[in-house]
């Protein structure tokens, strides 16, 4: 009931502005989706915002965890999302703009954990693993067999593995050292154990699938507009 009023007055209050902005759906994801004094920051971010001002829109550029941020891209129309893994079960489900980002996961443990050896996947089913909810990496290994411990976001699984609740938490190597400076911590103190083939794929920015079509036409052709433009400066 909490979660269905808290839903309700985020469609009230972005309809307010509808004629101003589309709403954009993000999770804190150090470096690239980052919360600087109350404004999302970060490269990929940056890059979402250059696409939206070349197709002459604005985006009201909103920050959740990630299980939330997913739950209104599905359910409100005009709505977009980044950064969002594709794959085969989400094809249908979203219109999808741009790739802006690569994933390559795997397993992370603490460093001081000596007893945690893994070789393949199926090693990996003896631990207690952390994952967030409506993540690509949560459903993939859950159909692989895996039981696993539910969060809202990446941090809460963070979280959980520097309280040593958990084994292991799933994230790419880059993104562990960047989230490693973010929480503070030592560089040395997480390790990236083992990489899941599975778990490598494109991340891009995507759109509601009621979304107006004209929207995702031009923030399409925006980004090639873009894309075109940096090719060319690199080559001179």
């Amino acid at each position: 009931m909490k979660y269905t009023l808290y839903f309700l007055c985020l469609v009230c209050s972005f309809f307010a502005n509808a004629k101003d902005s589309y709403l954009v759906v993000t999770e804190l994801a150090p470096p690239n989706q980052v919360l600087v004094d109350g404004q999302v920051m970060g490269p990929s971010t940056e890059l979402i915002r250059e696409i939206f001002k070349n197709a002459k829109l604005s985006p009201d550029i909103r920050m959740y965890p990630w299980a939330r941020a997913y739950k209104v891209a599905r359910e409100l129309k005009n709505t977009f999302i980044y950064s969002l893994a594709r794959t085969p079960e989400r094809e249908d489900k979203f219109y999808w703009i741009a790739p802006i980002g690569h994933f390559k996961l795997g397993f992370i443990a603490l460093s001081e954990r000596d007893d945690i050896h893994i070789k393949n996947t199926q090693q990996a089913k003896s631990y207690k693993i952390a994952m967030q909810r409506n993540d690509f990496s949560t459903q993939t290994l859950m159909e692989l067999g895996f039981n696993v411990v539910l969060t809202s976001d990446i941090q809460k699984s963070y979280n959980l593995l520097l309280a040593k609740k958990v084994d292991l938490i799933v994230d790419d190597p880059l993104f562990m050292r960047q989230m490693s400076d973010y929480l503070k911590l030592d560089p040395e103190y997480l390790k990236f154990v083992y990489k899941v083939d599975e778990l490598t794929v494109d991340a891009y920015l995507a759109a509601n699938k009621k979304t107006d079509i004209n929207l995702v036409n031009a923030l399409q052709k925006s980004f090639l507009q873009i894309k075109q433009r940096k090719g060319l400066a690199e080559n001179h």
